[in-house]
């Protein structure tokens, strides 16, 4: 299929009711048929059975790894020119340059869908709420409350500054919405950070109770309480709290963590790129605790992209000695004949035609994983000052991760970590090591992003022109701009710049 046919994800497929001042970038009548129609075409929303269907709508139906990885220190100039027509999705994150699009891995378009999916959920607890038998309902009211959270959460991530305790009663959030739209055109208003996360918190104490793993036919797909728990450990680790990130952690996996760790340098290692491929993003796979269908092309953009992970990044991240002295055996590896095309092939995708030359791509995306969790876990010990049990769950990581695995050989230890980053300070030296190897875990996932917002890490881009682009600490552009439509349609004020 020829890689410059239009790819469209058509929204207004989706089953919810679209928050018109949000999301709305239609003609102003297109908005009001869309107002006036159902919110879902499976009727009323007149049993358990229903509600469920209509929740599968309550995830974020686009992906935020295009802009996220894009932004990172992941990236640099591979030398070849994008072969996509929108390279502007890849070019524009690589300058921190803001930008308007509605295509699939575009700022504006993940925001629309994160409130597209808060908007299902908001219509599922409409209906829960005034069914004759709510009890029914019990575990899809849990659903959809942590479903809403997550949304906000990853909106009030993206879209307004990370958490400060000291700030947040004061920085702009987000609008935090909890009812379905009835209106076109509705103003919304962008209260504080702190804001936003006492509503998160709140929806996940409510929610959590109430969750029961056995209502689900595909449970990887649905916020288990597994996955749910794992959410509220990143939320934690946002906040800084550390011992709920541990409590939550814990509640994640109650046991041995590790038997829940993708098998990288065993069962891993004997399979080809399409079976890496196809495990790394399955239901099938124990480690993957939320996942996602997205309209996405990213499962040919990480490749075809002209910014991405080249061989000197390459080198710097995963070949060159790390602090375990070992070799990774997740280790990106070169495509293509140019020898600057580097990656993990992780991505299963699928096309779907609308017509012959049109259709929609999607990818599947772990949003939660076990290696986060114990990543969460072990940072929130070492903040603690609990360095033994930090480097314990480390290591039983490097059990996993290292080829030819030798505790002796490869165990970090306090004198190993802080020799390896010339440092006499233990703390920072551990928090060295959970950052890079978070980043050889998940790239080409987009989380690297977060951890550079929660450190405030320094990020330094160069274009085929040699030009640089820096984003330095507290840099405004850190924060996504919120989209036109929302501005203008919502009367939400954009973020400074």
């Amino acid at each position: 299929m020829k890689l410059d046919m239009k790819i469209k994800h058509i929204h207004t497929k989706i089953a919810v009711m679209i928050i018109g001042a949000l999301i709305c970038s239609a003609s102003l009548s297109g908005c009001k048929k869309m107002l006036d129609t159902a919110p879902d075409n499976r009727a009323e929303l007149d049993s358990p059975d229903k509600v469920s269907q209509l929740l599968t709508s309550a995830y974020p139906s686009e992906d935020y790894i295009t802009f996220c990885e894009s932004m990172t220190d992941n990236v640099g100039d591979r030398g070849y020119k994008t072969e996509y027509n929108n390279a502007l999705l890849n070019d524009n994150p690589y300058r921190f340059t803001d930008f308007s699009s509605s295509d699939d891995g575009a700022v504006d378009t993940y925001w629309g869908a994160c409130y597209s999916a808060i908007s299902a959920a908001n219509q599922a607890l409409q209906a829960i709420n005034t069914a004759n038998n709510p009890a029914a309902y019990s575990a899809y009211k849990g659903e959809a409350l942590i479903a809403r959270a997550y949304s906000h959460f990853m909106l009030v991530s993206l879209f307004s500054k990370t958490y400060d305790p000291a700030t947040a009663a004061t920085d702009l959030g987000i609008p935090y919405v909890t009812e379905p739209e009835k209106t076109l055109y509705k103003s919304y208003e962008r209260k504080t950070v702190a804001y936003v996360y006492e509503m998160i918190e709140k929806d996940l104490t409510e929610g959590l109770p109430l969750l029961n793993d056995n209502a689900y036919k595909v449970p990887a797909y649905r916020f288990t309480k597994a996955a749910a728990h794992a959410f509220a450990s990143r939320v934690y680790l946002f906040k800084k709290q550390y011992d709920k990130v541990i409590e939550q952690a814990d509640l994640t996996f109650p046991t041995n963590i590790g038997s829940y760790l993708r098998p990288w340098n065993s069962t891993y290692l004997t399979l080809t790129d399409a079976g890496k491929a196809a495990i790394y993003t399955s239901s099938n796979e124990k480690a993957n605790l939320l996942l996602a269908t997205t309209a996405s092309i990213w499962n040919n953009g990480w490749q075809l992209y002209r910014y991405g992970l080249n061989s000197t990044l390459q080198k710097q991240i995963y070949s060159q000695p790390n602090v375990t002295g070992g070799k990774w055996a997740n280790q990106a590896v070169g495509y293509g004949s140019g020898g600057e095309m580097m990656g993990i092939n992780k991505w299963r995708g699928n096309f779907i035609n609308t017509t012959p030359l049109i259709g929609n791509n999607y990818i599947y995306i772990p949003l939660l994983s076990a290696e986060e969790v114990l990543f969460n876990k072990a940072e929130a010990l070492v903040m603690q000052g609990n360095n033994a049990a930090a480097m314990t769950i480390l290591n039983t990581y490097l059990s996993t991760r290292i080829t030819n695995y030798n505790a002796t050989a490869h165990n970090i230890t306090e004198a190993r970590v802080t020799a390896f980053y010339k440092t006499g300070d233990v703390k920072q030296a551990l928090i060295k090591t959970i950052l890079d190897f978070k980043r050889a875990e998940f790239m080409q996932e987009g989380l690297r992003w977060f951890d550079i917002l929660r450190y405030n890490l320094p990020v330094v881009h160069v274009d085929e022109d040699k030009k640089e682009f820096s984003l330095k600490p507290d840099d405004l552009r850190r924060i996504l701009q919120i989209p036109q439509t929302a501005q203008t349609a919502g009367g939400l004020p954009a973020n400074p710049r």
